[in-house]
């Protein structure tokens, strides 16, 4: 499960901003361009992801309140839906959804309330059956509303087109493929020595002056390449699709993950991960759709 490190401040409606999904694999769709590019107008072929989302469901609520000097998060109050907490086989459940009201009389003791998700991707092509739970932003002026709304929320099912749409520019984070460990040319891309320079040719010409005695951080060696946290931005959402839409799955299913059965989403560009590798998607952090979300033309898919 990939960290999510910040969150975006300027949603003023109350909304939750991220959700989760598994790479599938990429294809290619012709769209029309809407951008002051000289293509504007034009159908133009588009390199894309399909993404598919987990069935998710808002099992509770946490309270967080900060330390005034630090700024550092010290204590947390925490709501669990109790039918949600079955399916998530968990034993100690505190506070129920019956004490909702007794949690909102202490609403000024916090600053922060986010919802807990569960997702169930038991079916899915990404052969996993355990459920994942994770923490997500909710957008809002003040502390009450987001209270109210995650309330709401409680025990019901999440999806991709209740927190996305169309066009909209996401933020995606996943952990990227790993290739083991490997030599300072594929790591670092340096260049490979004349055959007769030391006996040895893929390797770096000097691990630094004469006199210092040690190698500094900065000199290219062999080590673990990939595998690393790693957030793209701005990814375009070119479709929302719902279940049962098998307008992209090719006949015989996606190399190594299989069918899309559940809702997809289908981003422009491509996403770090190898297939079946968790995700994370968050709403643009730097807001760059304050000037308005237009919907993405998209003509064909390829399958």
């Amino acid at each position: 499960m990939p960290r999510l490190r910040s969150s975006p401040t300027y949603i003023v409606e109350p909304s939750i901003s991220s959700i989760i999904a598994f790479k599938v694999g990429m294809t290619h769709a012709m769209a029309t361009d809407d951008t002051g590019a000289a293509s504007k107008g034009a159908e133009v072929s588009r390199p894309c992801t399909i993404l598919e989302i987990p069935t998710m469901e808002v099992y509770g609520m946490r309270l967080y309140s900060k330390d005034t000097n630090t700024h550092y998060k010290v204590s947390t109050l925490e709501v669990i839906n109790s039918n949600s907490a079955k399916k998530l086989h968990m034993k100690v459940v505190k506070n129920d959804e019956s004490k909702l009201g007794q949690t909102k009389a202490k609403i000024g003791e916090f600053t922060d309330v986010v919802a807990l998700v569960a997702a169930f991707p038991k079916g899915l092509g990404a052969e996993q059956h355990h459920p994942s739970r994770f923490e997500a932003h909710v957008g809002g002026k003040t502390r009450e509303e987001k209270f109210d709304f995650v309330a709401g929320m409680l025990g019901k099912e999440l999806k991709a087109a209740d927190v996305f749409k169309s066009g909209e520019f996401v933020d995606v984070t996943s952990i990227s493929k790993g290739k083991g460990w490997q030599g300072p040319v594929k790591r670092f891309g340096i260049a490979v020595q004349y055959h007769k320079a030391t006996g040895k040719t893929r390797h770096v010409g000097s691990l630094g002056p004469f006199g210092v005695p040690k190698v500094l951080y900065t000199i290219p060696q062999a080590g673990q390449l990939g595998f690393n946290y790693r957030t793209e931005h701005n990814k375009r959402i070119l479709k929302i699709g719902s279940r049962g839409d098998a307008s992209i799955t090719p006949p015989e299913g996606f190399q190594n993950y299989g069918k899309v059965r559940n809702d997809y989403l289908m981003l422009n560009g491509s996403v770090p991960g190898p297939a079946k590798r968790l995700v994370r998607i968050r709403k643009s952090i730097t807001n760059r759709n304050a000037r308005g979300i237009k919907e993405a033309k998209v003509s064909y898919i390829a399958k």
